[in-house]
């Protein structure tokens, strides 16, 4: 066995040598620093326009939004030239998007209230009108959140999943 003083002795050379590897301030205070390098990465400065090219952040979907959370999840996102054809049963247009093989499209409502109705009348599983037959060319798994509802067309359920997981996480709360 060994002795307790060893022991200790390999435990304050061991504590001493880890300490001088971490990074230090030099002899300035932290008050000395300017604002900036303080002020945390994802702080609001308050400022018009500091965050102008950013999504608003209002609790519902904006494409842009729904963007950034598809890449953020693995996604390569590529909006489809053009405008997609109305779907039977939607009020409003679809954005459609290719991602990788796979086809969605996105119907964007100005609030829940819009979407509930239209969602009254749709088979969730065909994805059209109730009674009417599946207008899409691949099984459609429909995912609804907030003020949207996307329609992700592909053979792959590992994708499909991946996407239904990244919508159904919520839209951006507000800070």
């Amino acid at each position: 066995m060994i002795p307790r003083h060893c022991l200790l002795f390999l435990c304050v050379t061991f504590a001493s040598c880890t300490r001088g590897s971490a990074p230090s301030v030099d002899s300035a205070s932290v008050s000395d620093l300017p604002a900036q390098a303080v002020t945390p990465p994802n702080a609001e400065s308050g400022a018009a326009g500091a965050t102008s090219s950013a999504c608003p952040r209002t609790g519902r979907w904006a494409l842009c939004s729904l963007e950034k959370r598809l890449t953020q999840s693995g996604f390569v996102v590529r909006r489809v030239d053009g405008e997609a054809p109305r779907r039977a049963g939607f009020s409003v247009p679809p954005t459609a998007y290719t991602l990788g093989h796979s086809r969605l499209e996105v119907f964007v409502y100005p609030d829940e209230a819009a979407l509930a109705r239209d969602v009254a009348r749709i088979d969730t599983v065909t994805v059209s009108p109730r009674g009417k037959p599946n207008a899409w060319w691949a099984t459609p798994t429909f995912v609804r959140s907030a003020n949207m509802v996307a329609v992700f067309l592909t053979d792959s359920p590992v994708q499909a999943e991946r996407l239904t997981l990244a919508i159904t996480a919520g839209a951006p709360q507000p800070n």
